[in-house]
């Protein structure tokens, strides 16, 4: 089957969409220096233009594979893969191409997690991580403009990070940020203008401020709780 690297005419014309083949995908994330960050767990990723998530679910799917790395049994794995999950955020302007990203990554998990659950610990999916990852999915997965740093109905563009509890590694705690607040904190200038360009960069998205933290009544306060308890979305 040819690989469909536009949906019409139009929208190449008009938003200047044209897909990455899954061939340069994988030449692109097989670079040392991004594999160096795949390795690495809690290393964050933004894909400024995520499309229906080429770029992202192939990370999904290595980072899985890290996470089970690391784990030891099936209660430490259900934790690391959805450390691995919360790492990954995608800005896309297109509300189709919104909701295929968003059901391609929640579809890879799932199926990542359950092979490895029943095929290396003979054991049973967890519902509870399925729930959370759908939360975290919804989450890291923004509708708007990168460059005008908006969503699509003209407000901030609002990310949350999902910091594990310092002493309880079991634990989590998520905290909303504007991407102003990002772009405009402590990240480093050549990735701010590498994703800015256009590119898949590995970013410290969240390397700021205590202060830069979203401010606002209409703004959820989340509490801490257990990584698979994510989709309980507990408030304060």
């Amino acid at each position: 089957m040819t690989e469909k690297l536009i949906k019409s005419v139009e929208r190449v014309k008009n938003h200047g969409e044209v897909f990455t083949p899954k061939r340069i995908v994988n030449l692109m994330l097989n670079q040392p220096e991004i594999t160096a960050k795949i390795d690495n767990l809690s290393a964050t990723f933004l894909e400024p233009s995520a499309g229906e998530g080429a770029f992202l679910v192939e990370i999904l799917k290595q980072k899985i594979r890290i996470a089970n790395d690391q784990s030891c049994n099936i209660k430490e794995f259900d934790t690391n893969a959805l450390i691995a999950l919360s790492t990954l955020y995608g800005i896309e302007y297109l509300e189709d191409n919104v909701e295929m990203l968003v059901m391609n990554m929640i579809t890879t998990f799932i199926e990542e997690y359950t092979k490895i659950v029943i095929q290396q610990y003979k054991g049973q999916v967890n519902k509870k991580v399925a729930k959370s990852a759908k939360v975290i999915i919804n989450a890291n997965m923004a509708q708007g403009d990168t460059l005008k740093r908006v969503s699509s109905d003209g407000k901030p563009i609002i990310f949350s990070e999902w910091k594990t509890v310092s002493g309880r590694k079991w634990n989590v705690q998520r905290t909303e940020y504007t991407f102003d607040a990002i772009v405009n904190g402590d990240a480093p200038n050549d990735n701010v203008q590498g994703y800015l360009k256009g590119k898949s960069e590995q970013l410290d998205l969240f390397s700021i401020d205590d202060d830069q933290i979203v401010d606002d009544e209409n703004v959820t306060q989340y509490l801490p709780v257990k990584w698979v308890d994510i989709y309980q979305q507990r408030v304060g």
